[in-house]
């Protein structure tokens, strides 16, 4: 599910959703649902933003729109930011071809294996998941999957609240359904205490996560805050139907920082093109809650 490395650099101009064909349109302005709470059209669904911040939530419901019209496809997304309690959502309930992003969720039901089983990773564990966050390993994955089986992996996301995600059939785990808001709710399990993973576990996802190889840091750290620690997992993945699967997950703490979000995309004609798609909504929503 993963191949080699694509060009990432930024294109100006606005960027957006093609749903199916469908030309999107984007209003210019936000339209305020209530105090802190604001929402942009883009084609038949809705940007949907609140936030505690003053202005932020109409800022960035217009941004995302903006970034995300005109781009073929289809994407979705989903953010928070626990400094300004903001949420926004795109399309978050819509599923996707996960691709590699699924990867994490492998990890993290194994971890919760070893937790229920009250034992450490093994070393060839160590090894596999290293390769399967750092380097996206294919080999690695299918080795972990069948080792947690989709049974374990179902019991992790019943316990996490992922209740949208289906994972794949036939040991075909990049064809997992996801959502952006499942995958959003996995951020946010990684970044905060909980009942499901310990400290211990949650670190040793992050810290794969931040280890991930240079060639492989694009989709949403585009833009990042230059002190802020990135955790970031990518999928790519070309279909004979509705092109390219792209897809990217991250969350971003320290020095004053502690968001996350999830972006989805399919149908691109091109990687380049679902990269761009990913990087031009990340590149919004870094700057807008860092500014």
């Amino acid at each position: 599910m993963h191949g080699s490395r694509i060009s990432t650099c930024a294109r100006r101009g606005l960027a957006a959703v093609v749903a199916a064909g469908s030309l999107l349109t984007v209003l210019t302005t936000a339209t305020p649902a209530a105090a802190g709470s604001a929402s942009t059209p883009v084609g038949g669904s809705k940007v949907v933003c609140t936030s505690q911040q003053p202005g932020l939530a109409p800022a960035l419901s217009q941004d995302i729109a903006e970034a995300l019209h005109g781009r073929e496809g289809a994407s979705a997304l989903a953010i928070y930011d626990r400094r300004t309690r903001t949420h926004c959502e795109f399309q978050a309930g819509a599923h996707f071809d996960s691709a590699s992003v699924v990867k994490v969720t492998v990890l993290a039901a194994l971890l919760r294996q070893t937790e229920e089983a009250h034992r450490k990773l093994t070393p060839r564990e160590v090894k596999l998941t290293t390769a399967m966050i750092t380097k996206s390993d294919n080999d690695a994955t299918t080795a972990l999957w069948r080792r947690v089986r989709p049974a374990g992996v179902q019991h992790f996301l019943s316990l996490a609240g992922m209740r949208h995600t289906v994972p794949g059939p036939h040991g075909a785990w990049g064809l997992t359904q996801i959502t952006a808001g499942d995958q959003l709710k996995l951020m946010e399990l990684l970044t905060t205490d909980n009942r499901v993973l310990t400290a211990a576990s949650r670190g040793y996802a992050l810290d794969l996560m931040h280890r991930v190889v240079p060639d492989q840091r694009w989709g949403v750290p585009a833009g990042a805050p230059g002190g802020a620690s990135v955790h970031v997992k990518n999928g790519w993945l070309p279909r004979k139907t509705d092109g390219w699967r792209v897809n990217s997950v991250g969350t971003f703490n320290g020095h004053g920082n502690d968001y996350g979000m999830a972006v989805l995309s399919t149908g691109s004609h091109t990687m380049d093109d679902g990269v761009t798609t990913v990087e031009r909504a990340a590149r919004v929503i870094h700057r807008d809650l860092t500014h």
